[in-house]
């Protein structure tokens, strides 16, 4: 199937030329348009058009440029291997220019085929609202702690400016607004961004919706960025239980190691022929050995590993375990 689809735009590339036969770099974009909508000044404002390769050969990105200094494109990654995948990062030039500002990115392929793909970006900078910071960044955050930021929101046009709501499509944010201040037709307020003891670890690159009650545009965008540490880390992080026969079994070890001492509350998998043997000690380090037999079913084992600890709020650890689980006849045994 694969390569039928491969052979397939090879054989269009020769039927074609120009525009239409540039189309198979367009397919590898997830989208080619992006509106920023209304944006503070100052405030962080970037977008990643994604792409992948879908193809067989490898992609090179050569270049990318713009029309309009009122965005700057760069790349996240230049080479490509089937099935991997990239992006065009645009950030809009929020200090140095203000009103409706569009910019078309240009991305220039040079391999396996020349091509030009264009990204339109479009978007509105207001005059009268600054975010400082222009936008919230917890940078690293250890897993159960929580973490606070604070941001000046300034607007200038009138004195009964509002803001009426905070929105996030992510749970583990707390928004708490101070009470509006300001006179001549000038209002400020400060907002305080909270990252909740429940945020799981893994990157932070989310969005808050700032809701005002002006009627033209009652809507701001903020990022928020950062990242949620474990204090714990687990070794090795896949486990490879090896080739076996249907009712052998393996012993193995797991080491799990904390940025303090800690207690290990239980040792979960669906899978039940799994068995483990935690101790009860506290200790900033642990051996947990690991038991498993194999079934009578032949196939793939693939198995979520979790551990439950008192560090923090309560913080776990996964490893994922694989296996291989051999059938009657690839064993020698008699049907």
């Amino acid at each position: 199937m694969f390569r039928s689809f491969v052979f397939s735009m090879l054989f269009c590339l020769t039927c074609m030329s120009g525009a239409s036969a540039q189309q198979w770099a367009r397919k590898m974009f997830k989208t080619t348009q992006h509106d920023f909508g209304a944006v503070a000044r100052g405030s962080k404002a970037e977008f990643d058009f994604e792409l992948q390769n879908i193809f067989e050969e490898e992609v090179h990105i050569a270049s990318v440029r713009t029309n309009c200094t009122c965005t700057k494109p760069s790349i996240t990654k230049n080479t490509l291997k089937t099935w991997e995948k990239g992006a065009i990062r645009a950030t809009y030039n929020t200090r140095s220019f203000l009103g409706s500002k569009g910019a078309t990115i240009t991305v220039t392929i040079d391999k396996p085929y020349f091509a030009e793909v264009q990204l339109s970006v479009t978007g509105y900078i207001r005059s009268d609202v600054l975010f400082q910071p222009g936008n919230v960044e917890f940078g690293e955050v250890e897993e159960g702690q929580v973490a606070e930021r604070m941001v000046s929101v300034e607007f200038a046009g009138r004195s009964d400016w509002r803001i009426v709501d905070v929105r996030s499509a992510n749970p583990h944010f707390e928004v708490e607004l101070g009470d509006p201040a300001g006179n001549f037709g000038r209002v400020s307020y400060k907002m305080y961004v909270r990252l909740k003891d429940d945020a799981p670890s893994g990157y932070l690159n989310d969005q808050l919706t700032v809701v005002t009650n002006d009627s033209r545009n009652n809507t701001l965008e903020l990022t928020v960025e950062g990242r949620v540490v474990t204090p714990l880390s687990v070794s090795p992080a896949s486990l490879f239980l090896g080739v076996l026969k249907p009712g052998e079994t393996v012993k193995k070890r797991l080491f799990i190691k904390g940025n303090s001492p800690f207690r290990i509350l239980a040792v979960k998998c669906a899978n039940g022929g799994f068995a483990f043997e935690p101790s009860e000690k506290v200790d900033a380090s642990h051996f947990i050995p690991v038991t498993f037999t194999a079934g009578n079913d032949p196939g793939k084992v693939l198995e979520k590993i979790e551990i439950s600890t008192d560090l923090g709020n309560g913080v776990t650890a996964t490893c994922l375990a694989t296996a291989t689980v051999l059938g009657a006849d690839a064993t020698g045994e008699d049907q």
